[in-house]
């Protein structure tokens, strides 16, 4: 595929609009407008499949929670641009001529590719034309390499000069849960020696529908992390890509419940796995957990849950709590009607029912839409609320991170509210991890780096 090709922007630029321009001239030409049954009967019909097509994918995709963001007005037009696409092939093609009914069928993929530009364009998954063909093509991933490969560099004396990226297949005997391969990321410093040194560790949790990869694709991780790692001479953290859900939609939220035991899979399988495989330190101070969306929420969730495993976290736009839906369908979703169980997952109870903690701190980031990104520190639980945007929070992000944030901080936790420029998608998480990343590898000891405190109120986000 060509250079050119391959950095071409789908959230941007002129190759959305140029798609969608294509696409609706398709189907106008692809309706028999001088067709008198077209123009009694057929085209009302087709304007109702539009409608129904788009009143079920509404119900859908709200239902599901695709993004924090309300979905924007054209993806909706798009998907009744499909059902319309879909009507016109099927209602005018008896009678229709042959080159009518080819544009007929050309016009359903290109909406539904329009449709697919939209939603893209609403979540912020696919940047490029390159990272869309990578994912949907299942390309390695920049800078991959197999176990195998990573021992015989150790045997070698290999030091790399960026770090690189290992597939993992790690049991799941404790937790019975069903998931799919997980990825590590080992910095140029963890060659540095046979056995390795003790490096830091951190979990890497992504939102409700994803892969192990997406924090090294629209994430942006593999760059803010060998960057980090570049300026401490080959030092940083390990991280763990993990697979909290087992499919790309299945929503755990992180929790033992009855879509499978996701926290003791994150608990009980992976940690002792990158402890015994690659020598990373099994001390507590030295692990925490970045997640974005879902994987926000969870990063607090199993951070106050297991403080003898976890001493930081940085919680990316997550919720109050473990979410899907309301409070109730929540409870019966995950938890098949059992708010014991509900209130064992939800973060501010279990700080609550814990007490004081000693050595955990947090980082809460959450969007503004425009201007400097300012930040607030909390961990006095009588300072105000950071000034953020709600229409960058529509679903209370904001809210979410400062009332959690004034329970932890009220019971021992150092913690941080943060706001950067954006809204509730991928571009906003990776400029989030990128900002947190300093912060999270010196608390968590990496070598060579200096301590680097919480932002304060009104400065800007260390460097």
């Amino acid at each position: 595929m060509p250079q050119f090709v391959e950095q071409l922007s789908l959230l941007h630029g002129w190759l959305p609009a140029a798609a969608q321009a294509l696409a609706v001239v398709v189907v106008v030409a692809a309706v028999g407008w001088c067709r008198r049954r077209w123009r009694g009967w057929a085209f009302p019909a087709a304007l109702g499949v539009a409608a129904l097509v788009t009143a079920l994918s509404y119900r859908y995709i709200t239902s599901i929670g695709v993004a924090g963001d309300p979905a924007p007005v054209s993806l909706w037009l798009w998907i009744a641009m499909s059902g319309l696409a879909i009507a016109v092939l099927l209602l005018g093609w008896p009678g229709a001529r042959w080159w009518r009914r080819a544009l007929a069928v050309v016009s359903v993929p290109l909406c539904v590719l329009c449709a697919a530009l939209a939603l893209n364009g609403w979540v912020g998954y696919f940047p490029t034309v390159l990272a869309a063909w990578d994912q949907l093509t299942s390309r390695p991933l920049p800078d991959q390499v197999d176990r195998l490969r990573v021992t015989a560099m150790q045997l070698e004396g290999t030091k790399p000069t960026k770090g690189v990226v290992v597939p993992v297949t790690i049991s799941a005997d404790a937790s019975h849960f069903p998931h799919r391969q997980e990825l590590v990321y080992l910095p140029p410093a963890w060659f540095n020696s046979n056995p390795p040194p003790r490096l830091p560790a951190v979990m890497m949790i992504s939102s409700a529908f994803n892969t192990p990869a997406d924090w090294l694709r629209p994430g942006g991780a593999f760059t803010a992390i060998d960057d980090f790692a570049a300026q401490h001479h080959g030092f940083a953290p390990v991280l763990v890509f993990v697979d909290p859900t087992g499919t790309f939609d299945n929503d755990t939220e992180c929790v033992n419940g009855t879509r499978g035991n996701a926290a003791d899979h994150l608990t009980k399988d992976v940690i002792p796995f990158v402890v015994s495989n690659f020598g990373v330190s099994a001390d507590r101070a030295n692990w925490g957990v970045a997640g974005w969306s879902m994987g926000g929420t969870c990063a607090v969730d199993l951070t106050v849950m297991h403080p003898e495993q976890f001493s930081a976290f940085v919680d990316i736009a997550g919720d109050r709590s473990p979410t899907i839906g309301t409070k109730d369908q929540t409870i019966a979703r995950l938890f098949g009607g059992n708010s014991a169980a509900w209130s064992d997952f939800d973060p501010a109870t279990v700080i609550a029912r814990h007490g004081h903690y000693t050595g955990v701190s947090g980082w809460f980031d959450v969007p503004a839409s425009s201007g400097p990104h300012t930040v607030a520190q909390e961990a006095n639980p009588a300072l105000s609320a950071p000034s953020t945007d709600p229409t960058a929070n529509p679903e209370g992000q904001d809210a979410a991170a400062s009332s959690l944030c004034a329970v932890a901080s009220a019971n021992g936790i150092t913690c941080a509210v943060v706001t950067q420029p954006g809204k509730h998608d991928w571009p906003f998480a990776a400029q989030a991890f990128a900002a947190s990343l300093p912060w999270l590898a010196a608390t968590l000891g990496t070598p060579g780096t200096e301590p680097v405190p919480l932002p304060q109120r009104g400065g800007g986000a260390p460097h």
